[in-house]
């Protein structure tokens, strides 16, 4: 190994540049901290620039204005009714209570500024304390030029969160369009204006420079950051601890290869994203047939910092969890294609290798994905099978799938062509797919008969009002059913993909990581996807995986700097 890099002194050192490592450098740095930030990979972001960046966040500040209500009190009701025996109540109050704090903190005191999305609902919004919509909340796009050269080291967005593979869109814009409800041709045309006239950067390259969703909040975020003069270090990768009297004063890490150590007299946070590109993780805790090919998360998610935290002595919460995704993994692309929506939209059902519907495909991606995954490991069959008519090919986009008529299919990529299986008949189609040509027969013709009548009472695909939010407008009388009655057929193999690990390093109400014995240890902190949420193994909403990553990477900030903003006034008076 190389000679060792020179010693670094800081006051908090956040491993993980994602939106929870970049909040709590961001709270440290206004308590008056000299704070340093490291990252595994040569890009930043994390799985957060890659996602769709919405942050769920009860009772926030947007809510009422918008023509909302909420209180603290649903809030910790719809929680703990999902999170149940994996979570706690102290890590559930210590979310509600002050996620509105740093929501209207990031507000007021920096660069990053939202919107409530007021039609996005809770994800089981008939529990009680759910919610129609208003929790859920965006970071507002911007321009890439306030990233100066910084843009080109920010992790692009995954493919599938964005328009036809390339183009940036909110929330509000990418709903229409997926849908094709009122409003799509010219939403359509807004976004594509202002990707295609822009081009001067499309003569130098594909990536979009109006930044939304997790770009947008990643990018807000670091420059709140840069007007505080907080360093970032790029490939930079923890591999262990300095630990002085049995408190953390510090990490070692690997910096472009060379050893360094870097003491943090106030603590360190990780905020290094989950263990989901770790093969040898996946295949002792989550629930298998495994493999890092389903995954849709960052590639330098690989738990080297959990791993640190394990020989550390840290106490482990929920490794065997994920947030589920049903999905499908392209031989051309570095990570799985997670299914969001489209399975909401009317004529498509979920088949088994039975040939035989399972579960309400409209339910969302992480009911659906952790029960498929449930299912693999109790023996059941992978893949399973997503399966579609003509009429949805040309009405509805599925992932590089563009909408169009049959004729379009041999414009459709190698690596797509690959996997996508079609038929004139569904018997054709069965024998294609490997399941028995009865079964999907009479599988298909019995949900016909009640998409018909607009009922599925087997599932009861439609009923919920998550369901419907991704269903078509136009078909009547339930959004989320129509008959697979226009040939040819398609199927389309699905598998238990995830979108990051959400089992990890168990924190208290202030983020400190706890001991096997239950009790913190000094100096050390996680939050995000490296830490046990402290939604337990649920997924309430849209957001959920930031919005308590945030908020715990801001508590995680404040006790580690307790004291600190009143000392620098002091000094200044």
């Amino acid at each position: 190994m190389g000679i060792s890099l020179p010693e670094v002194q800081t006051d908090v050192l956040v491993v993980g540049s994602g939106a929870s490592g970049l909040t709590a450098a961001l709270a440290a740095a206004d308590q008056g901290a000299k704070v340093l930030i490291i990252e595994k990979g040569h890009l930043f972001g994390g799985t957060s620039a890659t996602s769709g960046g919405t942050i769920w966040i009860p009772n926030n500040h947007l809510i009422g204005p918008a023509g909302g209500s909420d209180t603290p009190e649903d809030a910790e009701r719809y929680i703990a009714a999902l999170a149940g025996e994996f979570s706690s109540p102290e890590r559930i109050r210590a979310f509600v209570e002050h996620a509105p704090r740093m929501f209207r903190w990031l507000d007021e005191k920096t660069d990053v500024k939202f919107e409530s999305l007021t039609r996005y609902c809770d994800y089981h919004p008939e529990l009680p304390g759910g919610r129609p919509g208003y929790r859920s909340c965006q970071a507002l796009p911007i321009a890439c030029d306030a990233l100066g050269s910084e843009f080109d080291l920010l992790q692009p967005p995954h493919v599938g969160t964005t328009a036809f593979g390339r183009i940036n869109w909110t929330a509000r814009e990418a709903h229409p369009l997926i849908t094709q409800s009122k409003g799509a041709k010219s939403t359509f045309m807004k976004i594509a204006a202002k990707y295609y006239l822009d081009v001067r950067q499309r003569w130098k390259t594909h990536r979009d420079r109006r930044l939304t969703g997790g770009g947008a909040l990643v990018a807000r975020l670091r420059v709140s950051l840069r007007k505080r003069k907080v360093p970032m270090q790029l490939s930079t990768e923890l591999t262990g601890f300095i630990v002085e009297g049995g408190r953390v004063v510090g990490a070692e890490v690997l910096c472009n290869g060379q050893p360094q150590r870097i003491r943090a007299a106030r603590g360190v946070i990780l905020a290094a994203g989950g263990f989901e590109r770790n093969a040898a993780l996946r295949a002792q805790h989550l629930p298998g047939p495994t493999t890092i090919a389903w995954s849709a998360g960052n590639p330098f998610n690989t738990g080297t910092a959990t791993e640190a935290a394990m020989r550390l002595g840290v106490k482990m919460a929920n490794l065997d969890s994920a947030w589920w995704a049903p999905g499908y993994k392209l031989a051309d692309e570095d990570r799985a294609r997670p299914m969001f929506v489209e399975r909401s939209l009317p004529g498509s059902i979920m088949v088994d290798g039975a040939g035989k519907r399972f579960c309400n495909e409209a339910a969302s991606y992480h009911v659906t994905g952790g029960l498929m995954a449930q299912r693999a490991a109790a023996g059941g069959t992978v893949p399973t099978w997503f399966v579609f008519d003509a009429r949805y090919r040309g009405k509805y986009a599925l992932g590089p799938i563009f909408p169009g008529p049959p004729t379009f299919d041999r414009s459709l990529r190698p690596s797509v062509k690959a996997i996508l299986r079609s038929a004139d008949t569904l018997a054709g189609l069965a024998e294609k797919i490997g399941v028995p040509a009865d079964a999907l027969t009479a599988t298909v013709e019995a949900f016909n008969g009640h998409a018909v009548a607009g009922k599925d009472p087997d599932f009861a695909r439609g009923e919920s009002l998550y369901d419907r939010y991704y269903g078509d407008p136009a078909i009547a009388p339930n959004p989320c059913l129509a008959p697979l009655a226009k040939a040819p057929f398609y199927a389309l193999p699905i598998y238990p993909c995830d979108i990051g690990t959400n089992g990890g390093l168990l924190t208290d109400g202030h983020a400190r990581a706890l001991d096997e014995t239950g009790q913190p240890i000094p100096g050390l902190y996680a939050a995000g996807n490296c830490a046990a949420s402290p939604m337990g193994k649920s997924y309430p909403a849209a957001g959920a995986t930031l919005g308590p990553g945030m908020t715990f990477g801001y508590l995680a900030a404040l006790h580690a700097t307790a004291g600190m903003a009143a000392g620098a006034a002091e000094r200044a008076a």
